[in-house]
Protein backbone atom coordinates (compact mmCIF):
# COMPACT_ATOMS: atom_id res chain seq x y z
CA UNK A 1 0.00 0.00 0.00
CA UNK A 2 1.17 3.83 -0.72
CA UNK A 3 0.03 6.70 1.02
CA UNK A 4 0.49 9.74 -0.04
CA UNK A 5 0.54 12.63 2.31
CA UNK A 6 -0.49 16.29 1.33
CA UNK A 7 0.57 18.81 3.25
CA UNK A 8 -0.85 21.38 5.31
CA UNK A 9 -2.05 24.73 2.99
CA UNK A 10 -0.56 27.39 5.25
CA UNK A 11 3.35 25.54 4.72
CA UNK A 12 2.94 25.67 1.06
CA UNK A 13 2.45 29.66 1.16
CA UNK A 14 5.88 29.56 3.20
CA UNK A 15 9.11 30.91 1.87
CA UNK A 16 11.49 28.44 0.35
CA UNK A 17 14.18 28.13 3.59
CA UNK A 18 10.69 27.82 5.57
CA UNK A 19 9.36 25.37 3.76
CA UNK A 20 11.60 22.96 3.40
CA UNK A 21 12.31 22.93 7.23
CA UNK A 22 9.11 22.36 7.64
CA UNK A 23 8.67 19.43 4.95
CA UNK A 24 11.82 18.06 6.91
CA UNK A 25 10.77 18.21 9.95
CA UNK A 26 6.95 16.21 9.37
CA UNK A 27 9.60 14.05 7.22
CA UNK A 28 11.31 13.30 10.35
CA UNK A 29 8.63 13.04 12.72
CA UNK A 30 6.70 10.44 10.59
CA UNK A 31 10.23 8.27 10.19
CA UNK A 32 10.45 8.32 13.85
CA UNK A 33 6.64 7.60 15.07
CA UNK A 34 6.50 4.85 12.16
CA UNK A 35 10.24 3.36 13.07
CA UNK A 36 9.06 2.11 16.27
CA UNK A 37 6.69 -0.92 14.78
CA UNK A 38 7.91 -1.34 11.44
CA UNK A 39 10.64 -3.06 10.93
CA UNK A 40 11.26 -0.82 7.73
CA UNK A 41 10.56 2.67 7.02
CA UNK A 42 9.95 3.92 3.66
CA UNK A 43 9.14 7.11 2.31
CA UNK A 44 10.34 9.30 -0.58
CA UNK A 45 10.32 13.16 0.19
CA UNK A 46 9.47 15.77 -2.13
CA UNK A 47 8.81 20.05 -2.33
CA UNK A 48 4.99 19.23 -1.70
CA UNK A 49 3.80 16.23 -0.20
CA UNK A 50 5.57 12.76 1.64
CA UNK A 51 5.00 9.54 0.13
CA UNK A 52 4.53 6.48 2.64
CA UNK A 53 4.58 2.63 1.68
CA UNK A 54 3.78 -0.21 3.93
CA UNK A 55 3.28 -3.92 3.67
CA UNK A 56 -0.62 -4.78 3.38
CA UNK A 57 -0.69 -6.04 7.39
CA UNK A 58 0.85 -2.56 8.39
CA UNK A 59 -1.63 -0.57 6.99
CA UNK A 60 -3.96 -0.10 9.98
CA UNK A 61 -0.90 1.05 11.65
CA UNK A 62 0.42 3.74 9.24
CA UNK A 63 -3.18 4.86 8.96
CA UNK A 64 -3.38 5.91 12.49
CA UNK A 65 -0.01 7.82 12.46
CA UNK A 66 -1.15 10.20 9.88
CA UNK A 67 -4.74 10.42 11.02
CA UNK A 68 -2.85 11.89 14.13
CA UNK A 69 0.22 13.55 13.25
CA UNK A 70 0.36 17.49 13.45
CA UNK A 71 1.16 18.65 9.18
CA UNK A 72 -0.84 16.35 7.62
CA UNK A 73 -3.82 18.50 5.71
CA UNK A 74 -4.77 14.97 4.34
CA UNK A 75 -3.57 11.92 2.90
CA UNK A 76 -4.52 9.72 0.10
CA UNK A 77 -4.29 5.54 0.20
CA UNK A 78 -3.43 4.56 -3.54
CA UNK A 79 -2.73 1.70 -5.16
CA UNK A 80 0.30 2.18 -7.73
CA UNK A 81 1.31 1.01 -10.96
CA UNK A 82 3.65 1.51 -13.89
CA UNK A 83 1.70 2.40 -17.28
CA UNK A 84 3.69 4.01 -19.88
CA UNK A 85 1.06 3.82 -22.34
CA UNK A 86 -2.68 5.52 -21.78
CA UNK A 87 -4.53 2.21 -23.22
CA UNK A 88 -2.73 0.85 -20.15
CA UNK A 89 -3.83 3.30 -17.75
CA UNK A 90 -7.47 2.75 -19.37
CA UNK A 91 -7.25 -0.81 -18.87
CA UNK A 92 -5.73 -0.52 -15.13
CA UNK A 93 -7.92 1.82 -14.04
CA UNK A 94 -11.33 -0.40 -15.75
CA UNK A 95 -10.25 -3.49 -13.91
CA UNK A 96 -10.24 -1.47 -10.50
CA UNK A 97 -13.56 0.88 -11.31
CA UNK A 98 -15.77 -1.49 -12.60
CA UNK A 99 -17.02 -3.05 -9.70
CA UNK A 100 -17.93 -0.01 -7.78
CA UNK A 101 -19.74 1.75 -10.40
CA UNK A 102 -22.12 -0.79 -11.74
CA UNK A 103 -25.83 0.41 -11.22
CA UNK A 104 -24.28 3.94 -10.15
CA UNK A 105 -23.40 6.92 -11.50
CA UNK A 106 -19.93 7.96 -11.45
CA UNK A 107 -17.17 10.76 -12.39
CA UNK A 108 -13.39 10.55 -13.23
CA UNK A 109 -11.00 13.45 -12.05
CA UNK A 110 -7.51 13.39 -13.04
CA UNK A 111 -4.95 15.05 -11.54
CA UNK A 112 -1.65 14.68 -14.22
CA UNK A 113 1.94 16.49 -14.20
CA UNK A 114 4.70 15.64 -16.75
CA UNK A 115 5.51 15.42 -20.11
CA UNK A 116 2.75 14.05 -21.93
CA UNK A 117 0.58 14.32 -25.56
CA UNK A 118 -2.46 14.60 -23.76
CA UNK A 119 -3.79 16.76 -21.08
CA UNK A 120 -6.14 15.59 -17.61
CA UNK A 121 -9.60 16.37 -19.52
CA UNK A 122 -8.37 13.94 -22.42
CA UNK A 123 -7.88 11.10 -19.95
CA UNK A 124 -10.99 11.72 -18.19
CA UNK A 125 -13.13 11.58 -20.94
CA UNK A 126 -11.28 8.64 -22.91
CA UNK A 127 -11.48 6.45 -18.98
CA UNK A 128 -15.08 7.69 -18.17
CA UNK A 129 -16.19 6.42 -22.02
CA UNK A 130 -14.42 3.34 -21.06
CA UNK A 131 -16.21 2.58 -18.60
CA UNK A 132 -19.25 3.15 -20.01
CA UNK A 133 -18.81 0.01 -22.36
CA UNK A 134 -17.31 -2.24 -20.53
CA UNK A 135 -18.81 -1.56 -17.18
CA UNK A 136 -23.10 -1.30 -16.52
CA UNK A 137 -23.27 1.75 -14.25
CA UNK A 138 -26.45 4.12 -14.19
CA UNK A 139 -24.53 7.63 -16.22
CA UNK A 140 -21.87 9.95 -15.73
CA UNK A 141 -22.70 12.43 -13.31
CA UNK A 142 -20.22 15.48 -13.41
CA UNK A 143 -21.89 17.24 -10.17
CA UNK A 144 -22.92 14.77 -7.49
CA UNK A 145 -22.01 11.37 -8.35
CA UNK A 146 -22.20 7.89 -6.05
CA UNK A 147 -18.69 7.38 -6.94
CA UNK A 148 -15.69 9.19 -7.69
CA UNK A 149 -12.68 7.49 -9.40
CA UNK A 150 -9.94 9.99 -8.88
CA UNK A 151 -6.60 9.22 -10.46
CA UNK A 152 -2.78 11.01 -9.75
CA UNK A 153 -0.45 9.91 -12.93
CA UNK A 154 3.22 11.38 -13.24
CA UNK A 155 5.06 10.43 -16.25
CA UNK A 156 4.43 6.57 -15.81
CA UNK A 157 3.39 6.32 -12.86
CA UNK A 158 0.02 6.09 -12.29
CA UNK A 159 -2.07 6.21 -8.90
CA UNK A 160 -5.21 4.87 -8.41
CA UNK A 161 -7.06 7.00 -5.25
CA UNK A 162 -9.05 4.20 -2.92
CA UNK A 163 -9.41 6.51 0.17
CA UNK A 164 -8.74 10.28 0.76
CA UNK A 165 -8.89 11.09 4.97
CA UNK A 166 -8.46 14.15 6.53
CA UNK A 167 -5.31 14.74 8.72
CA UNK A 168 -4.83 16.93 11.51
CA UNK A 169 -3.61 19.92 9.98
CA UNK A 170 -1.28 22.43 11.70
CA UNK A 171 2.47 22.57 11.17
CA UNK A 172 4.89 19.73 12.28
CA UNK A 173 5.96 19.17 15.70
CA UNK A 174 9.54 20.43 16.09
CA UNK A 175 9.19 23.67 13.78
CA UNK A 176 7.84 26.61 15.53
CA UNK A 177 9.31 26.10 19.37
CA UNK A 178 8.25 24.73 22.52
CA UNK A 179 5.39 25.86 24.92
CA UNK A 180 4.60 24.71 28.13
CA UNK A 181 0.86 24.31 29.39
CA UNK A 182 -1.08 24.49 32.76
CA UNK A 183 -2.70 21.05 32.84
CA UNK A 184 -5.59 20.55 35.75
CA UNK A 185 -6.64 17.75 33.36
CA UNK A 186 -10.01 19.12 33.13
CA UNK A 187 -11.90 19.85 29.62
CA UNK A 188 -10.19 23.31 29.17
CA UNK A 189 -6.41 22.65 29.59
CA UNK A 190 -6.59 18.94 27.70
CA UNK A 191 -8.19 20.58 24.48
CA UNK A 192 -5.79 23.53 24.81
CA UNK A 193 -3.09 21.67 25.24
CA UNK A 194 -4.24 19.51 22.15
CA UNK A 195 -4.86 23.02 19.79
CA UNK A 196 -1.16 23.95 21.00
CA UNK A 197 0.28 19.99 19.87
CA UNK A 198 -2.00 20.59 16.35
CA UNK A 199 0.06 23.70 15.74
CA UNK A 200 3.02 22.30 15.90
CA UNK A 201 4.55 23.41 19.50
CA UNK A 202 6.15 20.57 21.25
CA UNK A 203 4.33 21.23 24.08
CA UNK A 204 5.56 20.14 27.68
CA UNK A 205 3.13 19.65 30.44
CA UNK A 206 3.13 21.51 33.82
CA UNK A 207 0.48 20.51 37.02
CA UNK A 208 0.02 22.48 40.41
CA UNK A 209 -0.89 19.90 42.82
CA UNK A 210 -3.93 20.61 45.03
CA UNK A 211 -5.79 17.22 45.61
CA UNK A 212 -3.14 14.57 46.28
CA UNK A 213 -1.67 11.13 44.39
CA UNK A 214 -4.93 10.76 42.96
CA UNK A 215 -5.37 13.67 41.27
CA UNK A 216 -1.72 13.93 40.00
CA UNK A 217 -2.36 9.96 38.88
CA UNK A 218 -5.13 11.27 36.69
CA UNK A 219 -3.52 14.10 35.15
CA UNK A 220 -0.36 12.17 34.00
CA UNK A 221 -2.88 9.70 32.59
CA UNK A 222 -4.71 12.43 30.63
CA UNK A 223 -1.33 13.95 29.28
CA UNK A 224 0.13 10.25 28.63
CA UNK A 225 -3.22 10.40 26.30
CA UNK A 226 -2.31 13.60 24.13
CA UNK A 227 0.85 12.66 23.82
CA UNK A 228 1.04 9.10 22.71
CA UNK A 229 -1.79 10.21 20.75
CA UNK A 230 -0.49 13.93 19.38
CA UNK A 231 3.16 14.49 19.62
CA UNK A 232 4.74 10.96 20.04
CA UNK A 233 7.42 12.24 17.12
CA UNK A 234 9.43 14.33 20.33
CA UNK A 235 10.01 13.40 23.71
CA UNK A 236 8.17 15.87 25.98
CA UNK A 237 8.02 16.38 30.25
CA UNK A 238 5.32 16.63 33.04
CA UNK A 239 6.40 19.02 35.82
CA UNK A 240 4.29 18.83 39.05
CA UNK A 241 4.69 21.42 41.64
CA UNK A 242 3.31 20.93 45.27
CA UNK A 243 0.62 24.03 45.57
CA UNK A 244 -0.91 23.16 48.82
CA UNK A 245 1.40 25.29 51.16
CA UNK A 246 1.17 28.30 48.53
CA UNK A 247 -2.49 28.35 48.66
CA UNK A 248 -2.53 28.07 52.53
CA UNK A 249 -0.59 30.94 52.29
CA UNK A 250 -2.78 33.07 49.79
CA UNK A 251 -5.61 32.40 52.60
CA UNK A 252 -3.48 33.88 55.13
CA UNK A 253 -2.32 37.05 52.82
CA UNK A 254 -5.42 37.51 50.50
CA UNK A 255 -8.66 38.85 50.86
CA UNK A 256 -11.27 35.94 49.87
CA UNK A 257 -12.69 37.61 47.05
CA UNK A 258 -9.36 38.17 45.15
CA UNK A 259 -7.97 33.97 45.80
CA UNK A 260 -9.07 32.76 42.43
CA UNK A 261 -7.65 35.51 40.06
CA UNK A 262 -4.19 35.48 42.74
CA UNK A 263 -4.00 32.13 42.10
CA UNK A 264 -3.98 31.73 38.76
CA UNK A 265 -0.99 34.70 39.16
CA UNK A 266 0.98 32.29 41.03
CA UNK A 267 0.61 29.44 39.35
CA UNK A 268 1.70 31.57 36.25
CA UNK A 269 4.34 32.96 38.47
CA UNK A 270 5.69 29.65 39.13
CA UNK A 271 5.54 28.66 35.59
CA UNK A 272 7.68 31.22 34.15
CA UNK A 273 10.17 29.77 36.47
CA UNK A 274 9.92 26.68 35.09
CA UNK A 275 9.67 27.70 31.77
CA UNK A 276 13.07 29.69 32.37
CA UNK A 277 14.93 26.64 33.28
CA UNK A 278 13.74 24.60 30.32
CA UNK A 279 14.13 27.61 27.83
CA UNK A 280 10.51 27.85 26.95
CA UNK A 281 9.19 31.37 25.96
CA UNK A 282 5.45 31.02 26.22
CA UNK A 283 2.90 29.53 28.06
CA UNK A 284 -0.52 28.42 27.70
CA UNK A 285 -3.73 27.88 29.49
CA UNK A 286 -7.39 26.76 29.04
CA UNK A 287 -8.73 30.44 30.00
CA UNK A 288 -11.87 31.45 27.93
CA UNK A 289 -13.29 34.69 28.18
CA UNK A 290 -15.99 35.01 30.55
CA UNK A 291 -16.26 31.17 31.00
CA UNK A 292 -15.46 31.71 35.19
CA UNK A 293 -15.25 34.56 37.30
CA UNK A 294 -10.94 34.37 37.20
CA UNK A 295 -11.44 35.04 33.47
CA UNK A 296 -13.17 38.39 32.87
CA UNK A 297 -11.39 41.15 30.26
CA UNK A 298 -9.95 42.73 33.35
CA UNK A 299 -9.17 39.42 35.61
CA UNK A 300 -7.45 37.81 32.70
CA UNK A 301 -5.63 41.41 32.27
CA UNK A 302 -4.77 41.12 36.54
CA UNK A 303 -3.68 37.44 35.55
CA UNK A 304 -0.78 38.86 32.45
CA UNK A 305 0.70 41.09 34.57
CA UNK A 306 2.81 38.30 36.68
CA UNK A 307 4.12 37.48 34.28
CA UNK A 308 6.76 38.41 31.55
CA UNK A 309 6.14 34.93 29.31
CA UNK A 310 3.83 34.79 26.23
CA UNK A 311 0.38 33.63 27.57
CA UNK A 312 -0.99 31.46 24.51
CA UNK A 313 -5.28 31.25 25.45
CA UNK A 314 -6.46 29.02 22.71
CA UNK A 315 -9.84 28.86 23.95
CA UNK A 316 -10.43 32.51 24.87
CA UNK A 317 -13.03 32.74 22.48
CA UNK A 318 -14.98 29.57 22.43
CA UNK A 319 -17.44 28.30 24.28
CA UNK A 320 -17.88 25.76 26.51
CA UNK A 321 -20.19 23.62 24.69
CA UNK A 322 -17.55 23.73 21.49
CA UNK A 323 -14.82 23.04 23.68
CA UNK A 324 -16.20 20.24 25.25
CA UNK A 325 -17.40 18.78 21.62
CA UNK A 326 -13.53 18.93 20.83
CA UNK A 327 -12.86 16.97 23.90
CA UNK A 328 -15.32 13.91 22.46
CA UNK A 329 -13.50 14.32 19.15
CA UNK A 330 -10.06 14.25 20.40
CA UNK A 331 -10.74 11.65 23.33
CA UNK A 332 -9.91 13.44 26.70
CA UNK A 333 -14.01 14.03 27.42
CA UNK A 334 -14.10 10.84 29.67
CA UNK A 335 -10.83 11.66 31.58
CA UNK A 336 -12.08 15.00 31.98
CA UNK A 337 -15.47 14.36 33.30
CA UNK A 338 -14.06 11.71 35.48
CA UNK A 339 -11.24 14.25 37.08
CA UNK A 340 -11.21 15.24 40.86
CA UNK A 341 -11.42 19.99 40.19
CA UNK A 342 -9.11 20.54 42.88
CA UNK A 343 -7.35 23.03 40.53
CA UNK A 344 -9.67 26.47 41.77
CA UNK A 345 -9.67 27.79 45.47
CA UNK A 346 -14.15 28.45 45.67
CA UNK A 347 -14.94 32.10 46.87
CA UNK A 348 -18.43 32.77 48.10
CA UNK A 349 -17.97 36.49 46.37
CA UNK A 350 -15.25 35.98 43.77
CA UNK A 351 -14.03 39.90 42.11
CA UNK A 352 -15.61 40.05 38.56
CA UNK A 353 -14.03 43.58 38.01
CA UNK A 354 -11.03 44.03 40.56
CA UNK A 355 -9.12 47.05 41.54
CA UNK A 356 -5.39 47.06 40.18
CA UNK A 357 -4.48 48.89 43.39
CA UNK A 358 -5.49 46.34 45.60
CA UNK A 359 -4.46 43.63 43.62
CA UNK A 360 -0.55 45.17 44.04
CA UNK A 361 -1.12 46.10 47.89
CA UNK A 362 -2.72 42.48 48.08
CA UNK A 363 0.50 41.05 46.28
CA UNK A 364 3.38 42.39 48.18
CA UNK A 365 1.49 40.57 51.32
CA UNK A 366 2.13 36.80 49.83
CA UNK A 367 5.00 35.77 50.93
CA UNK A 368 6.84 35.16 47.58
CA UNK A 369 9.58 32.38 49.54
CA UNK A 370 6.66 30.15 49.83
CA UNK A 371 6.15 29.87 46.06
CA UNK A 372 9.97 29.53 45.67
CA UNK A 373 10.43 26.30 48.13
CA UNK A 374 7.18 24.85 45.90
CA UNK A 375 8.87 25.81 42.69
CA UNK A 376 12.16 24.16 44.21
CA UNK A 377 9.94 20.86 45.26
CA UNK A 378 9.19 20.40 41.62
CA UNK A 379 9.24 16.96 40.62
CA UNK A 380 10.01 16.51 35.84
CA UNK A 381 9.87 13.24 34.16
CA UNK A 382 9.50 12.50 30.62
CA UNK A 383 6.01 11.78 29.59
CA UNK A 384 7.24 8.28 28.33
CA UNK A 385 8.08 7.24 31.27
CA UNK A 386 4.79 8.13 33.09
CA UNK A 387 3.45 4.42 33.45
CA UNK A 388 6.93 3.54 34.48
CA UNK A 389 6.95 6.25 37.32
CA UNK A 390 3.32 5.46 38.52
CA UNK A 391 3.62 2.24 38.74
CA UNK A 392 6.86 2.09 40.85
CA UNK A 393 4.62 4.33 43.07
CA UNK A 394 2.15 2.19 43.48
CA UNK A 395 -0.42 4.02 45.49
CA UNK A 396 -2.63 1.09 45.83
CA UNK A 397 -1.67 -2.43 46.63
CA UNK A 398 -1.12 -4.38 43.33
CA UNK A 399 -2.43 -7.85 42.69
CA UNK A 400 -0.82 -9.99 40.08
CA UNK A 401 -2.24 -13.67 41.09
CA UNK A 402 -6.05 -13.11 42.02
CA UNK A 403 -7.41 -15.74 44.61
CA UNK A 404 -10.72 -17.52 43.21
CA UNK A 405 -13.10 -15.35 45.18
CA UNK A 406 -11.48 -12.11 43.67
CA UNK A 407 -13.57 -10.61 41.21
CA UNK A 408 -11.69 -8.69 38.45
CA UNK A 409 -13.31 -5.16 37.01
CA UNK A 410 -12.09 -4.54 33.51
CA UNK A 411 -12.38 -0.97 33.69
CA UNK A 412 -11.03 -0.10 29.86
CA UNK A 413 -13.61 1.21 27.29
CA UNK A 414 -16.31 -1.52 26.32
CA UNK A 415 -15.33 -1.57 22.95
CA UNK A 416 -11.50 -2.40 24.07
CA UNK A 417 -12.51 -4.47 26.57
CA UNK A 418 -14.55 -6.67 23.56
CA UNK A 419 -11.96 -6.63 21.17
CA UNK A 420 -8.62 -7.55 24.23
CA UNK A 421 -10.83 -9.57 26.63
CA UNK A 422 -9.46 -10.87 29.94
CA UNK A 423 -8.52 -14.76 30.69
CA UNK A 424 -9.84 -14.75 34.10
CA UNK A 425 -11.92 -16.94 36.54
CA UNK A 426 -14.40 -13.87 37.08
CA UNK A 427 -14.37 -10.85 35.15
CA UNK A 428 -17.10 -8.07 34.84
CA UNK A 429 -16.77 -5.03 32.65
CA UNK A 430 -17.27 -1.30 34.15
CA UNK A 431 -15.73 1.39 32.53
CA UNK A 432 -13.60 3.52 34.59
CA UNK A 433 -16.33 6.04 33.50
CA UNK A 434 -19.09 5.03 35.01
CA UNK A 435 -16.95 3.27 37.85
CA UNK A 436 -17.99 5.43 41.01
CA UNK A 437 -21.30 5.14 40.14
CA UNK A 438 -21.55 1.40 39.49
CA UNK A 439 -19.49 0.43 42.67
CA UNK A 440 -22.34 1.51 45.35
CA UNK A 441 -24.39 -0.86 43.93
CA UNK A 442 -21.74 -4.59 44.01
CA UNK A 443 -21.51 -6.74 47.05
CA UNK A 444 -18.91 -5.00 49.12
CA UNK A 445 -18.33 -7.77 50.65
CA UNK A 446 -16.21 -9.39 48.33
CA UNK A 447 -12.82 -7.78 47.38
CA UNK A 448 -12.35 -6.42 43.56
CA UNK A 449 -9.23 -6.13 41.19
CA UNK A 450 -9.05 -2.75 38.89
CA UNK A 451 -7.53 -3.42 35.96
CA UNK A 452 -6.54 -1.27 32.95
CA UNK A 453 -4.12 -1.60 29.68
CA UNK A 454 -1.23 0.23 31.54
CA UNK A 455 -1.86 0.11 35.16
CA UNK A 456 -2.62 3.97 35.32
CA UNK A 457 -6.52 4.46 35.04
CA UNK A 458 -6.73 1.60 37.59
CA UNK A 459 -4.13 3.19 40.14
CA UNK A 460 -6.04 6.54 39.43
CA UNK A 461 -9.86 5.00 41.02
CA UNK A 462 -8.89 2.50 43.08
CA UNK A 463 -7.78 5.35 45.00
CA UNK A 464 -10.72 7.53 44.71
CA UNK A 465 -12.91 4.34 45.98
CA UNK A 466 -10.29 4.00 48.70
CA UNK A 467 -10.80 7.33 48.90
CA UNK A 468 -14.44 7.34 49.44
CA UNK A 469 -13.81 4.42 52.08
CA UNK A 470 -13.98 1.28 50.09
CA UNK A 471 -11.35 -1.04 51.52
CA UNK A 472 -12.22 -3.72 49.33
CA UNK A 473 -10.08 -2.74 45.96
CA UNK A 474 -7.01 -3.26 44.33
CA UNK A 475 -5.31 -3.08 41.28
CA UNK A 476 -4.91 -5.91 38.94
CA UNK A 477 -1.74 -6.43 36.98
CA UNK A 478 -1.40 -9.62 35.34
CA UNK A 479 2.47 -10.86 36.10
CA UNK A 480 2.19 -12.23 31.85
CA UNK A 481 -0.27 -11.13 29.36
CA UNK A 482 -3.99 -12.29 30.40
Amino acid sequence: MKFIVKLFPEIMVKGHAVKKKMVNQLHFNLRNLLGRQLAEVRTKRFGDKIEVFCAPDEVEFVRRILLNTPGVEQFLEVEQSICSELDAVVEKVAEYARPKIAGKTFVVRVKRTGNHDFSSYDMERLIGAHLCQVGEPKRVDLHHPDVKIELEYHQDQLNIVQQRRPGLGGFPIGSLGEALSLMSGGFDSTVASYLSIRRGLKTHFIFFNLGGAAHEIGVKQVALYLWEKFSASHRVMFITIPFQAVVAELFRANHEVYLGVMLKRLMLQAAEKVADDMGIDALVTGEAVAQVSSQTLRNLAFIDQATDKLVLRPLALMSKPDIMAMADRIGTREFAENMPEYCGVISQNPVTHGSYKRMAVDSKKFDASVLQQAVNSAKAISVDSIVENINQAQAMDVVTEPLETDTIIDIRQPEVAKAQPLKAASVMTIPFYDLNRAFKSLDLQKRYLLYCQKGVMSQLHAQYLYDAGYTNVKVYRPSSSA
